[in-house]
């Protein structure tokens, strides 16, 4: 008997509408995304890095935007590719965690995957790989450490640290041609937390015209916000109830409600109803013995004229963040009821009055509870230039913050990084498995980013490279890119400082970020829920 031959034809398991990439594909794709995604933000890299315009699309149609700060750049673009968006993920977290080092994050990742990407041609399994990076990632922990410096105990060494931190971190940004003058506006601003991180007590305001270099650092808080009609311009020994409860009286509070009456004199008789209800909340809060009440929503003229009438400084509208920093800073809580007095704790601050920055009026609340609390008044000459320049202070005052909590440093100019790449490459020597390959692929990723800084700068990164790492192999490891003069230079004389929890950060989380990458060898894209029809009945 002759046994029947079935053809085979391929099984398939998947929706329709599922995609699946296998194997090789799966892996080149993931490359593919995530190198293009380093590629895209490393000439944002180093004190000589160029910007990026990002136009809006959609409701943020015709918005326009200039910065090279990498976590911005990746936040705003549209990615497809999943291994892309890991890296923009890093980018974000990194962002969050510690403020800088978002380029420097993703541009090593993206170098560790190109690496890969070669090892991977060769036949040497993900795994190997990944088990070479995890010894190098050691090695290089290690050597980071042993070279930290922490000069916590001696508060004018870690002040000259603090400002060269800040120098460092402002040298790549929009502030760099004033990076002294911001260095010590936001060093000050930093030692004034007196040891906290707590950077809600720095707050931020823009305020368009001038140049950069009239900005300024103010004692207590500012809140861009007008005083009401008719209402005490000056307080002093503020007695403040902060709010947020709607005190307008034109609108009867039922959704959707219909009222219908017979003559004009019923409208009337609402409307001193309304009224009645407004006067009965006023000398609620008015219970409270307060001589300032500030709202986070509308005060309307009726209840405006009864606070004036009561001479108590009302304040409305003020932003939700300006007002939970307020409550902050003065001491106070948010209130929404006021049938208690006893119950709620006022803010307090010694003196409130009006004060004029540029043709607006803010209004200063000086001698507050939080004495740390303080203000930033950046000055500018366009939007792009004032949003740049917050960014850009932004993330030296994480900076800082991060070297406050964690005292070490460590130098910057390529050094950490050439430094952690010689202590990888020496270890290498004497690894007797493939997995020295990997080694010497995760000291090479490293040694990418002094060679992107140089690139950056127009000089010629292969001279460059070369000497530093001559330089380290022979002891010499102080020495880092000087991107003054295009050459190699001792970085600790220079005073290019930068603080170890940020450059920590950036190696554990680039090299994490490229090993969940390289693990991936299949990409399934799930089918879509088909939408049900409607069923109307007849």
């Amino acid at each position: 008997m002759i046994p029947q031959i079935m053809s085979l034809n391929p099984v398939r398991i998947l929706k329709g509408d599922a995609e699946e990439e296998k194997a090789e594909t799966a892996r080149l794709s993931s490359f593919v995304g995530a190198i293009a995604i380093g590629e895209l933000v490393k000439s944002t890299l180093g004190p000589k890095g160029m910007d990026k315009i990002l136009l809006g699309e959609g409701r943020d149609a015709g918005k326009v935007e200039v910065t090279n700060d990498g976590a911005t750049i990746l936040r705003s673009i549209g990615v497809d590719n999943p291994a892309a968006k890991i890296l923009v993920d890093i980018s974000r977290v990194t962002d969050d965690e510690v403020g800088d080092g978002t380029t420097s994050v993703t541009v090593l990742a993206s170098e560790l995957l190109k690496e890969a990407e070669g090892l991977v041609a060769r036949r040497i399994h993900p795994q190997t790989i990944i088990s070479g990076w995890r010894r190098a990632k050691a090695l290089a922990s290690q050597a980071l450490e042993a070279a930290a410096q922490n000069h916590g105990s001696n508060p004018e060494k870690f002040r000259e640290d603090l400002l060269n931190i800040s120098r460092t971190t402002l040298s790549s940004k929009i502030l760099a041609q004033h990076k002294e003058f911001f260095a010590k506006l936001a060093v000050e601003a930093v030692l004034r937390l007196k040891g906290s991180s707590n950077l809600q007590a720095i707050q931020i305001i823009k305020k368009l015209g001038g140049s950069l270099t009239d900005s300024f650092l103010d004692e207590g808080f500012l809140l861009d916000k007008k005083i009401g009609v008719n209402q005490p311009k000056r307080i002093e020994k503020a007695r403040i109830l902060i709010a947020n409860t709607p005190m307008d009286t034109d609108k009867v509070k039922v959704f959707g409600s219909r009222v219908k009456v017979d003559s004009v004199a019923k409208v009337a008789e609402m409307e001193l109803a309304e009224k009645e209800k407004m006067k009965e909340k006023v000398d609620q809060i008015l219970k409270h013995d307060i001589n300032v009440f500030i709202n986070r929503q509308l005060i309307y003229n009726y209840p405006e004229q009864l606070f004036a009438d009561h001479n108590v400084m009302a304040i409305e509208h003020a932003d939700f963040e300006g007002i939970e920093r307020l409550a902050l800073v003065t001491g106070g809580e948010i209130v929404s009821t006021f049938g208690h007095p006893e119950l709620v704790r006022l803010g307090t601050c010694e003196l409130i009055e009006e004060v004029m920055i540029g043709e607006d009026k803010l209004i200063k609340f000086s001698g507050v509870p939080l004495g740390e609390a303080c203000t930033i008044v950046l000055r500018g000459a366009t939007q792009q230039i004032l949003d740049e320049a917050e960014r850009s202070l932004h993330d030296a005052l994480c900076v800082l913050a991060c070297t406050v909590r964690e005292n070490k440093t460590v130098l910057g100019g390529g050094c950490s990084e050439m430094l952690m790449a010689t202590a990888v490459l020496h270890q290498a020597e004497s690894v007797a498995s493939k997995e020295a390959l990997a080694m010497e692929a995760f000291a090479r990723a490293l040694q990418q980013i002094p060679t992107i800084i140089a690139d950056n700068g127009g000089y010629d990164s292969a001279q460059l490279i070369a000497q530093l790492r001559a330089a380290h192999t022979q002891g010499q490891i102080t020495y880092g890119l000087d991107m003054e003069r295009g050459a190699v230079g001792d970085v600790a004389a220079l005073g290019i400082v930068e603080s170890y929890a940020v450059k920590r950060h950036v190696l554990s989380a680039a090299s994490e970020a490229a090993e969940m990458v390289l693990r991936v060898d299949n990409i399934i894209k799930a089918a879509p829920r088909p939408r049900q029809p409607d069923h109307h009945p007849c």
